[in-house]
């Protein structure tokens, strides 16, 4: 487990420093008080390489990134711990080089780089030198074995949130995605997440990306057509009955003149993995299609987080997941005042990766892989957390509903992971057809399923 800060006795003002260099924790003053349940057993210096942009286009972010981790350097009183940082320029060539100086100075273990390209550049010479590399940047086609992330992938927001939604007792999901990769992946996290929990997505819609116009994607995901025929055709079973006095005519009447539709829409909850103008758009036209919370639940990603929706009386209610915050307010306002900003929430990451390498390295620097890996995970500033041999990783995450007066955890995260949680299991089958609008189905099932559905949800072309 990652050490817990207990109490703040002072702080140390960090100044900024050269794009590349060495940092210990050795010969500066006792700043916390800690606790620890780790035994050092480790008998010499531990050298880690800490691989950012510096410089160039995504220089901000990158000095975001070492401010933390020299934060976390301080925080966690490890005087055999030794940042050496180089600068990757935010280009595949600059990683290359800042990798090949990082092995030729002896590092036993890499944090960073940010980007995928850069990830993908220092792959070769890590794995060569079987360096295990803790990057911050968590696309699919970078993580393997060795090559870790501590980023919050989209697998298992996806999962979480779809089985929370289950425990509340919604079963037939809908879809609304954009047409890229980030939808792709989203779908076949949703489809892998309803097979485990045995539930049904039924239908799936994609929309170019940023759009804010769902008119008529949503009219046909909703069935909107037949549903205004069908409410012509049950107003008329009850419309005599109810002009000559029949009181049950007349209430099923006045209800039915409360509407422009009538009829089941095929789902119980919508998914939306987007934000701002797109998302809020999207949840206003459902409404004029007469589909409205809590009948059918809206839910989300942590990507929500990024959009002020407290005052969109349509979303409240709905639910997402998010990291969990518990140390979050003592990272934010200590970044703050020694940088003079807000940090971003990528920061965190940054200072969690150091108090990782600290942790591991303590239990000894042999099988390092093994101990990064350990299936109980470890504690840092946005909850527990694992790794998995694969190179994906595992949060603990919060589930919060919107509501006027805030976002509310409904379901908090869990304190450690639990037996059987693991998203390496193998997945359960599909039992499922969801219709697909808005893109080709055979290239949409393609992409999400790796082959073509037939009219019994069984594969009918495998590739």
């Amino acid at each position: 487990m990652l050490k817990k800060i207990s109490s703040l006795l002072a702080v140390l003002t960090l100044c900024a420093c050269a794009s590349n260099g060495i940092f210990s924790r050795s010969g500066q003053n006792e700043l916390y008080t800690e606790t620890n349940d780790i035994n050092i057993v480790r008998r010499r210096d531990f050298h880690v390489g800490v691989l950012l942009p510096l410089s160039g286009e995504f220089a901000k972010q990158g000095n975001g990134l070492k401010n933390a981790t020299m934060m976390a350097l301080e925080d966690i009183n490890d005087d055999g711990l030794i940042l050496q940082y180089y600068d990757t320029k935010g280009t595949p060539e600059g990683a290359s080089v800042a990798i090949e100086n990082a092995l030729n100075q002896g590092v036993e273990m890499i944090i960073g780089p940010m980007l995928s390209s850069s990830v993908q550049a220092i792959t070769p010479a890590a794995k060569n030198k079987d360096i295990p590399v803790i990057a911050f940047n968590s696309a699919s086609e970078v993580l393997q074995d060795g090559i870790y992330t501590m980023g919050l992938l989209l697998d298992e927001q996806v999962d979480r949130i779809i089985s929370y939604a289950v425990q509340q007792g919604r079963s037939r999901f809908a879809l609304l995605l954009p047409d890229n990769n980030t939808g792709i992946t989203v779908a076949k996290a949703a489809v892998k997440s309803a097979a485990k929990n045995n539930v049904s997505i039924t239908a799936i819609g994609f929309y170019t990306p940023g759009t804010t116009d769902f008119t008529d994607l949503l009219k046909r995901m909703t069935h909107y057509d037949a549903r205004q025929n069908n409410l012509k055709k049950v107003k008329a079973q009850y419309s005599t009955a109810a002009a000559n006095g029949d009181p049950q005519a007349i209430r099923m009447m006045n209800q039915l003149n409360k509407y422009d539709s009538y009829g089941d829409i095929g789902f119980d909850a919508v998914l939306i993995p987007d934000y701002g103008a797109t998302l809020k758009s999207a949840v206003a036209m459902f409404g004029y299609y007469d589909v409205f919370s809590p009948e059918v639940k809206f839910i989300g990603t942590s990507i929500w987080d990024n959009t002020n929706l407290n005052k969109e009386t349509t979303m409240r209610g709905s639910w997402y997941p998010s990291l969990s915050k518990q140390n979050s307010t003592y990272f934010a306002n200590k970044y703050t005042q020694l940088f003079g900003e807000r940090p971003s929430s990528l920061y965190a990451f940054g200072y969690d990766a150091v108090a990782l390498a600290s942790a591991i390295s303590r239990r000894g620097t042999d099988n390092l892989e093994e101990k990064i890996t350990n299936p109980e995970g470890y504690l840092g500033l946005n909850g527990v957390f694992r790794f998995f041999t694969n190179g994906q990783n595992q949060h603990s995450l919060d589930i919060k509903e919107i509501r006027d007066s805030g976002n509310y955890i409904v379901d908090a995260a869990p304190r450690k992971f639990l037996p059987g949680t693991s998203l390496e299991q193998e997945p359960a089958p599909i039992t499922f057809k969801p219709a697909i609008y808005g893109k080709n189905t055979d290239t949409a099932e393609m992409m999400i399923f790796g082959y073509r559905l037939n009219a019994n949800n069984e594969s009918a072309v495998v590739y």
